[in-house]
């Protein structure tokens, strides 16, 4: 689904039916050249099919890489990280050291419980793989606070010189990812950080919701009828009567 978000309008644009470069090429198509021409921001996630498009179709487009699926991708490897060190410390007849820790790890500081932080003092303590993880994850939040694309430039660097010296495969591995689109990472400090899907993800968990209400639908044009009427800030007839 693409969605126009500004300051005035967040309204459903368009839906594809399958997740290809040829169905959201479509979009472009269907649009116009002149709107296309008359793009100034983008924000997509990672999806080799987005960064293709977008680059092939409006170049003059600053194009923004989603801080969301980034702390997403980041919150993913440190799970994958967790998960395989819990199976290790099993096989070797510990069960409880990591233990109801997933959340403890996944959430925000200020949203854990008093229990808890606890938690997380207690296996910060330990010289574990998941706490070097944990602690990289963390430090990775610093980059948003800052302004200048250069300075934010800067620490990302440093962080994935870091992240590639920790010896833990899933961090590395998200290390080379944001290396490999550091200039779109960037331009969400060039477009003043005004830019993030957060308000795209809410609009997605009230389609979630339509479709729920309606129990599924049997074709794809009463799923395109129901989300435009739903999200497409559609244009109403004059009412009949007033109410007052």
């Amino acid at each position: 689904m693409v969605y126009q978000i500004d300051a005035h309008c967040k309204r459903l644009l368009w839906i594809g039916k399958e997740r290809t470069i040829e169905s959201f090429s479509r979009f472009f198509d269907l649009m116009g050249a002149d709107f296309c021409q008359g793009l100034r921001y983008v924000c997509s996630d990672m999806w080799k099919g987005h960064l293709e498009v977008v680059r092939r179709r409006v170049p003059q487009a600053v194009h923004v890489l989603d801080r969301f699926h980034i702390v997403a991708n980041l919150n993913k490897a440190l799970d994958e990280i967790r998960a395989a060190e819990a199976r290790r410390l099993r096989l070797g007849g510990d069960s409880e050291t990591l233990k109801h820790t997933r959340w403890c790890l996944l959430k925000r500081t200020k949203n854990l419980t008093r229990k808890q932080c606890g938690r997380l003092r207690e296996l910060l303590s330990m010289n574990l793989r998941t706490g070097r993880a944990y602690l990289l994850a963390r430090d990775f939040q610093h980059l948003w606070e800052y302004t200048s694309p250069t300075w934010a430039g800067k620490f990302l660097d440093l962080w994935c010189r870091t992240a590639m010296r920790s010896r833990l495969d899933p961090s590395k591995k998200i290390a080379r990812q944001l290396r490999s689109h550091r200039a779109l990472i960037l331009n969400y400090f060039r477009a003043k950080k005004m830019f993030s899907s957060g308000v795209v993800e809410a609009l997605n968990n009230n389609a979630k919701l339509s479709i729920r209400k309606a129990y599924g639908f049997r074709t794809f044009t009463a799923l395109e009828v129901a989300l435009f009427h739903q999200l497409g800030q559609l244009p109403e007839p004059p009412l009949t009567h007033k109410f007052w």
